[in-house]
């Protein structure tokens, strides 16, 4: 398998997870609204996101690439919690609710560095999606190809912050309507749905 079908997989599965509605991105959306600290707010996200996505590729998927006897029993925990993934994306969809941002309230460089770090690290759910599903995903991985796949989720990280956060005045209105979250939610479950059946093609 190639450095770039690697890298594809990596963006794809990061960008999905990523894309899900949640505190982190309600925050880059009102920072983008109030047109202040918008740099520091994603750079604060994206450069949190790539740690935690380097620490799973390169620590816990390095770990289990090792651990050959592993691999199908990894294959089958990462695609049925993709699956299972899709399905929550699919029952969302079928009653979305619009993105809520909120009052925006001015805010000083250190309170915005602080919130962004506080979404992201108080966070429960980026340890399970950074450290464990792309982590045992990169374990299929190994050498050059590993590190295309935390390119590729690196980058989906690095385009979604910083699209989000500078494209909040166009997006706000969009992302406030139930339809555009529908639509987001079932293009995530089909993401989702693509790469288990990726994941587990080499053991049928």
């Amino acid at each position: 398998m190639s450095f770039w079908v690697a890298w594809a997989e990596g963006f794809g599965i990061s960008l999905g997870l990523i894309l899900a509605l949640g505190p982190q991105n309600v925050y880059l959306i009102r920072q983008g609204l109030l047109r202040k600290y918008v740099l520091v707010a994603c750079l604060v996200c994206f450069l949190s996101d790539a740690l935690l996505i380097s620490v799973g590729v390169l620590g816990f998927g390095r770990i289990m690439s090792e651990m050959e006897e592993w691999a199908p029993i990894i294959a089958i925990a990462s695609s049925s919690f993709l699956v299972g993934y899709g399905i929550l994306r699919i029952y969302s969809a079928i009653n979305p609710q619009g993105l809520d941002t909120g009052e925006v309230e001015s805010q000083t460089i250190r309170k915005t560095i602080f919130t962004g770090l506080a979404f992201t690290w108080l966070n429960p759910h980026v340890y399970v999606d950074t450290l464990i599903l792309i982590g045992g995903t990169s374990s299929r991985y190994i050498g050059e190809e590993g590190f295309g796949f935390a390119f590729g989720a690196i980058a989906a990280s690095f385009i979604f912050f910083f699209s989000l956060g500078y494209g909040a005045k166009f997006l706000s209105p969009i992302l406030s309507t139930p339809k555009s979250w529908m639509i987001i939610d079932l293009t995530v479950a089909g993401i989702m749905f693509t790469i288990a059946v990726l994941i587990m093609v080499p053991y049928f």
